[in-house]
């Protein structure tokens, strides 16, 4: 049987001039969680990552936290949606994209639009961005094979599409879809991983959102 392990981004940059980049906390998530799955002897046979920074940095503190001995590969599908536009706070001009609380807001507020069909700003549409992610998912769940261990580092977003196809693989409404898709993604925590076992029926979600290696001071959503 094997198993892929998808593990969110450690916390990035907020409300600075570059989001993609791991605060000093996040840097510490990584190592913490890399030190935490080698005490349970666990070593990855791949690390696949997106193209963004805050991912590539995490598997890093990752390898630093564990002392594994594994090259890490990139996969375009683990890449987070783009929101940048939110952070900008242009599009939504009366909205003080510096607080947290109300950025979550608006967040929330729009990817709801987003997930039932409208553009709403966003490059990506919905569906593309579900497809996209179920083909990476497809590539790593392929990669675990018999007996191997699959370290993806990804994003909320890519995550929670992971765990709602996995959760309910025949739900075609995108309203249904997109309404598990939100109840995922607002409660994944920064590092946090999330277990597929893969076998001879295909994969299963065997897990969601643990986080014990992280103590109160390092929980973190966003």
């Amino acid at each position: 049987m094997g198993v892929v392990l998808l593990v969110r981004h450690g916390q990035a940059s907020f409300a600075a001039d570059d989001y993609d980049v791991l605060s000093e906390t996040g840097w510490a998530q990584g190592r913490l969680l890399g030190s935490w799955l080698a005490e349970r002897d666990v070593t990855p046979t791949a690390i696949v990552h997106g193209e963004l920074r805050r991912q590539r940095d995490t598997g890093v503190a990752m390898i630093e936290g564990a002392g594994w001995d594994v090259e890490m590969d990139v996969d375009p599908g683990w890449d987070e949606f783009d929101f940048d536009f939110l952070r900008a706070g242009k599009a939504y001009p009366d909205v003080d994209v510096s607080d947290r609380r109300a950025f979550q807001r608006l967040f929330e507020h729009a990817t709801t639009r987003w997930t039932a069909g409208e553009t709403g700003g966003f490059t990506e549409s919905y569906a593309d961005f579900g497809t996209r992610v179920r083909a990476a998912l497809d590539r790593a769940t392929a990669g675990a094979g018999p007996g191997g261990t699959v370290v993806v580092v990804s994003s909320g977003g890519p995550i929670a599409v992971s765990c709602s196809a996995l959760m309910d693989p025949e739900a075609e409404d995108p309203a249904v879809a997109g309404r598990l898709w939100h109840r995922f993604n607002t409660v994944i925590v920064n590092s946090s991983v999330s277990r597929v076992v893969v076998g001879a029926t295909g994969a299963r979600l065997l897990t969601f959102n643990e986080h014990p290696h992280l103590e109160a001071d390092h929980l973190t959503y966003r």
